[in-house]
């Protein structure tokens, strides 16, 4: 069983930046897609960005143009930069793995998921 460690969650105001990471446990994805999903209070998890193993990217609507997904060579690892934080960004946010190369929305693609960080701004 692959493990996912999400980490870099935290406090942060409005307008401000953080930088997720998330590490696997294998280097089970180097061929496969990643991603980053959120979870608000209340709310179902929803798809944020992600990136194939070729470095291809797709994001939600509401992140375009404020949040970057990237991964290393190794293929271990996914990063998301978020600038321009918005009140409405506060969520868990969550790193999974792929069981497809090419970077999908569609949640049922993945098949290995992190615990989650917790990602809060103010306004």
């Amino acid at each position: 069983q692959v493990q996912l460690q999400e980490s870099g969650g935290g406090l942060v105001q409005a307008g401000g930046s953080l930088r997720l990471s998330c590490a696997a446990s294998r280097r089970t994805f180097s061929n496969n897609a990643m991603a980053w999903f959120r979870q608000a209070p209340g709310e179902d998890r929803e798809f944020v960005a992600a990136i194939g193993w070729k470095g291809g990217t797709t994001y939600a609507d509401s992140v375009q143009g404020r949040f970057t997904i990237s991964r290393d060579s190794a293929g271990n690892a996914v990063y998301l930069q978020m600038n321009s934080l918005k009140p409405e960004d506060t969520a868990v946010y969550y790193c999974a793995g792929a069981r497809t190369p090419v970077a999908t929305q569609q949640t049922e693609l993945y098949s290995s998921w992190g615990q989650g960080t917790q990602v809060t701004v103010s306004s």
